[in-house]
């Protein structure tokens, strides 16, 4: 009897399963080991990955106008995106700090003065009553105001520091990963060979490449969804803050464009826009409700504006991506939002194929049963 037919009939002996466990013991040790020197990197890696993919096509316009020269033009639109994203960080940073000492040396000083609420800020509805007692104290004794409201502003304090840190903290894992998608755009089209082997030996010859475009596609569709979504909420709120009078209105508009790339909520800056319009604005009534209005749909507006983009272009359902986009950040922050889309996209598309497989075609119109 052959080895082949006895290991079929037989089993494996002690020796073969002995040599099996072995090797696949080496196996999950070496798995778990490569896991664990590249966990420290998978965010900025994988956030590279994404905007490689995002801005290949824009790469190859790129290398159209160098000559064909991959790595210069790789080059330069990472530089054009660290000026375009690392010098208003820088800019807006500083600004911050100076604000920020400046309130605090004028609040030192007792050189801080409040106008007095109008009479008719108490028939607001609802909080009218509350809002004209509390302003009308600031504006009679600020310290003593303030003084009052030292551990709210504690708290407050120190969860707009853990924001601001953590903000900061996403936008330097952003610009570094723009430095290695750059590296991968380089690299762009051996790399999109090797993904596409990858996904042939996982999925098969025949899914693999389809696989491969969906994902790409997913990536693109959602970076449009996330930045398209951002520049347009920018544009508004910028708008509004010149009608407004809302002083700095430039940069707050720059402030919601990369809230917007963070996926941060846009009220965080309209919001504040409104207080400032009520509370320093020197329009009338009817425009401050008018103004009022405008900034706080235009800061909700990416509610509409992302189911409408997201989905675009790809071969999925667009709930079935906005599913996958907004359970991944739920659940991994930004880089979910691509990821979760991602996933969903092709367990949609293994899910059809396989049903499609199981159910048979339609028959045509005269065409008979087949016989069984």
């Amino acid at each position: 009897m052959a080895a082949g037919d006895r290991s079929a009939s037989e089993g494996l002996t002690p020796d073969e399963l002995m040599e099996v466990l072995v090797r696949a013991g080496i196996v999950v040790v070496l798995v778990v080991l490569s896991f664990r020197i590249f966990s420290p990197f998978m965010s900025v890696l994988l956030w590279g990955a994404i905007l490689a993919v995002a801005l290949y096509p824009l790469h190859l316009r790129f290398v159209g106008w160098t000559g064909g020269r991959q790595g210069l033009a790789a080059s330069l639109l990472v530089a054009i995106g660290l000026i375009l994203i690392g010098g208003p960080v820088i800019l807006l940073g500083g600004m911050f700090a100076d604000h920020i000492q400046g309130a605090y040396q004028a609040f030192t000083s007792d050189s801080v003065t409040i106008q007095p609420p109008s009479p008719s800020v108490a028939d607001w509805p609802l909080i009218g009553e509350r809002v004209y007692a509390a302003w009308s104290s600031a504006a009679a004794d600020l310290p003593a105001f303030i003084e009052t409201l030292q551990p709210q502003i504690g708290k407050l304090a120190a969860q707009a520091l853990a924001m601001a840190t953590s903000t900061m903290g996403a936008v330097l894992v952003f610009l570094a990963a723009l430095i290695i998608s750059g590296i991968m755009m380089a690299y762009g089209s051996s790399g999109s060979t090797a993904v596409e082997r990858i996904m042939s030996r996982l999925a098969g010859v025949e899914n693999g490449p389809r696989l491969h475009r969906l994902t790409t596609a997913t990536i693109r569709s959602v970076a449009i969804g996330v930045v398209g979504v951002a520049f347009i909420q920018a544009i508004l709120l910028g708008l509004g803050f010149v009608f407004a009078g809302i002083p700095m209105a430039g940069i707050l508009a720059m402030i919601v464009l990369l809230l917007g790339i963070l996926q941060l909520p846009a009220l965080l800056v309209s919001l504040p826009a409104v207080v400032y319009l009520w509370w320093a604005g020197d329009g009338s009534t009817v425009m401050n409700v008018i103004c009022t209005v405008y900034l706080l749909v235009a800061g909700m507006a990416d509610n509409v504006l992302k189911p409408l983009l997201l989905g675009r272009g790809v071969d999925v359902p667009m709930p079935v991506i906005l599913i996958g986009a907004l359970g991944g950040m739920v659940s991994s922050g930004i880089v979910g939002l691509f990821i979760g889309a991602v996933i969903l996209a092709v367990g949609y598309q293994l899910f059809m194929d396989w049903v499609d497989r199981a159910v048979p075609a339609p028959l045509a119109p005269g065409e008979d049963n087949p016989a069984p």
